[in-house]
């Protein structure tokens, strides 16, 4: 290295050093009943001991968070539990469960130094506790770095092995952002706008529609709301996409931005594309760890009396960032975009003090490449591009999408096949697929094992989807969602302007009632050939209203035409699901009153997708065998019938569905 390159490093090591200088150091100021962080940019106060975020100086203001609440109601973590196996409670068991708010009992300063504050918000369980909170030692971690725009926060969970059994239903953190300042939310960006008030939702300005989270705004403080639906599943969003979000200030000088940025989803339960709640009116805004929502009673946490548990959630950023020339959404959007990157890109993080969060050093890598064989579309073996390909805990096929006790690491195959996950947690994994276009999941048929600094290449993975012969004919697209089918028009009373024309149009409120508006006296009819599925297949087989108080179920028609038959061949219907809810199918084939029928799930499902507008939860596939004595020569109909009728949201999310067959083999 000649003396100029020496020279070059020296002066830029010296202005990082001065430019640390000269940013204010972090400062830590303990109380009786609160505690502060402050590192010049932002002040955080929180409540002693319990880690109750009670108060965001920034900007100019005194308080970000709403000052109208109590303090225990500001920013907090909390959890939703209740006692496992008998000792559940009904209310529990129809997944409410208890709310429990986390208060620490204990302070301890973790780091404290210019550089950063860690503070430590503990609660210890014993058995005098048992049945009043959750069985679990709780850490909650609050961390302040200087020159941030922001503060990080991150906790440990642990369940020891004599503990009792309970199960854990959602835990998130939650801020409350001033209603009188934080007006304008953003999820993404064709998801942003200006919001209602929360005194809009309250009688007599709302008017409560099916469920209580749905409220027409009848009488809003703005009247520019009147006759919109607000609704906080409206904003729910995928995992794998759910990285920054939050409200804007609106100041004709001097507006702010509050976002909550996480930048892995590690520590999120059941994959890239479990859905959880965001931002909404409240002004509230969540960074949700566990839920079961879009999945039902199948993700709840079940732990047993002799299991023991330990998991770490986040750290995830507050970050904060400002305007003083006047409220430009997209300048503050685009900024907390930005910084959304830095964070990803600074993932694991080297500055969390808990010797549970571990570093890049600690961590291991796998690699490989993934291609793809359908036989009788191709005998070549396809890489394809922007496949999933994941490690989660050792289970079965397509297991990762119910999965929610440890932690999930998933990349994209690139326009080659090749795949490397990076930063994996040690420990011992199934690796699995799933491929847009092609139906069913894929799991490598080893183990794989994990060690702090390993890099690991499984080599050429094959994945050869469900199939036993040529395709007849097709439905849809195989994809995990129900939205290429017909999502009709919402009901002018029920709008959110926002979807209006929108590439999300699902996620509008009451679309299930639709269904009875277009098909009033006769059920769903698909010819294949004629029928096109983007026009012609309702998005999801509802209930049909009878009565204001009674619904049926509904059976839709498949029309198809052969050439010909053969009956020593077995004909193969692929049906897949996009998500169920309480919905019972039964398939028969060509005889509508056939009993029994040819195929019978039972009662399945509790995701609760359509109420919800998620138009995917959990995915389903099933692989029925008609018999070609079951077939005619001409026209045949298949006829699915969804019995159930208890309400208007039970229902099917169709994902794709095929006809192919099989010759005999004798």
């Amino acid at each position: 290295m000649n003396f100029t390159n020496c020279f070059m490093i020296l002066m830029l090591q010296f202005i990082l050093v001065l430019g640390s200088a000269t940013k204010p150091r972090v400062r830590l100021d303990i109380q009786d009943k609160h505690v502060i962080i402050d590192n010049g940019i932002v002040q955080v106060n929180l409540s002693n001991p319990e880690g109750i975020v009670t108060g965001i100086q920034y900007n100019g203001i005194d308080n970000l968070l709403e000052v109208l609440n109590d303090e225990s109601n500001r920013g907090y973590w909390d959890i939703v539990w209740d006692q496992g196996g008998e000792k559940r409670t009904k209310k529990g068991a129809k997944g409410k469960g208890r709310f429990d708010r986390m208060e620490g009992t204990n302070l301890t300063v973790i780091v404290n130094n210019e550089e950063q504050v860690e503070l430590s918000f503990t609660r210890t369980w014993n058995a005098s506790l048992e049945g009043k909170l959750p069985p679990l030692n709780i850490d909650k971690r609050f961390v302040m770095l200087r020159g941030s725009s922001g503060f990080y926060t991150y906790a440990i969970y642990e369940h020891l092995k004599e503990w009792p059994a309970f199960d854990l239903d959602n835990t998130r953190i939650a801020f409350k952002p001033r209603k009188d300042k934080f007006h304008y939310m953003v999820v993404a960006d064709n998801r942003q706008r200006f919001m209602p008030l929360p005194d809009d939702r309250s009688p007599p300005r709302g008017q409560v529609l099916a469920y209580p989270e749905a409220v027409r705004l009848v009488d809003p403080v703005e009247p520019h709301f009147k006759g919109e639906v607000d609704d906080k599943y409206e904003y729910s969003c995928e995992s794998r996409n759910n990285h920054v979000h939050g409200w804007m200030s609106i100041d004709s000088l001097n507006s702010t931005g509050f976002w909550l940025i996480t930048p892995s989803y590690e520590f999120r339960s059941a994959g890239p594309l479990k859905q959880y709640l965001t931002s909404h009116v409240g002004p509230t805004t969540l960074s949700v760890f566990h839920s079961t929502h879009y999945s039902g009673a199948d993700l709840i946490m079940k732990f047993g009396p002799n299991e023991p548990w330990k998991k770490v959630y986040g750290p995830i950023s507050i970050y904060l960032n400002s305007q003083s020339n006047g409220f430009s959404p997209t300048k503050l959007w685009e900024d907390a975009k930005q910084q959304m990157v830095n964070e990803v890109e600074s993932w694991p993080y080297k500055f969390p003090a808990s010797k549970d969060f571990l570093s890049s050093e600690q961590r291991g890598k796998v690699e490989g490449r993934l291609l793809v064989r359908d036989r009788y579309i191709s005998d070549a073996f396809i890489p394809v591009s922007g496949a999933y390909v994941g490690l989660a805990a050792i289970g079965d096929v397509g297991s990762w999408q119910r999965e929610c006790k440890g932690y999930q690491f998933w990349t994209m195959t690139d326009d080659k096949g090749f795949f490397s996950i990076i930063n994996i947690r040690p420990g011992d994994y199934n690796l699995y697929s799933w491929v847009t276009g092609y139906i069913g999941d894929y799991k490598f048929d080893r183990v794989i094992n994990v060690t702090s600094g390993c890099k690991i290449d499984v080599g050429e993975l094959v994945y050869e989807p469900p199939r036993d012969g040529p395709t007849l004919w097709e439905i849809g697209i195989p994809d995990r969602s129900a939205a290429e089918f017909y999502v009709p028009d919402p009901n002018p009373i029920y709008i959110n302007r926002l979807y209006v024309n929108h590439s999300e149009r699902y996620r509008q409120y009451g679309l299930w009632e639709r269904y009875a508006e277009l098909y009033p006296n006769e059920d769903l009819v698909y010819t294949v050939g004629v029928s096109d599925y983007r026009k012609d297949w309702f998005f999801a087989q509802v209930t049909r209203k009878k009565d204001n108080y009674t619904y049926q179920g509904t059976t839709w028609q498949i029309k198809f035409k052969l050439d010909s038959v053969n009956t020593n061949w077995t004909y193969i219907l692929r049906v897949a699901l996009a998500s169920v809810h309480g919905a019972e199918l039964e398939i028969r084939i060509n005889k509508v009153d056939a009993n029994p029928g040819l195929f019978s799930s039972g009662v399945i499902g509790k995701e609760n997708s359509i109420a919800r507008h998620g138009i995917h939860g959990l995915y389903w596939l099933f692989s029925i065998d008609i018999q070609g004595s079951l077939l005619v020569q001409g026209n045949n109909t298949i006829f699915l019938t969804q019995l159930q009728n208890k309400s208007p949201f039970i229902g099917i999310l169709y994902d794709y569905i095929r006809l192919e067959y099989k010759r005999s083999t004798s």
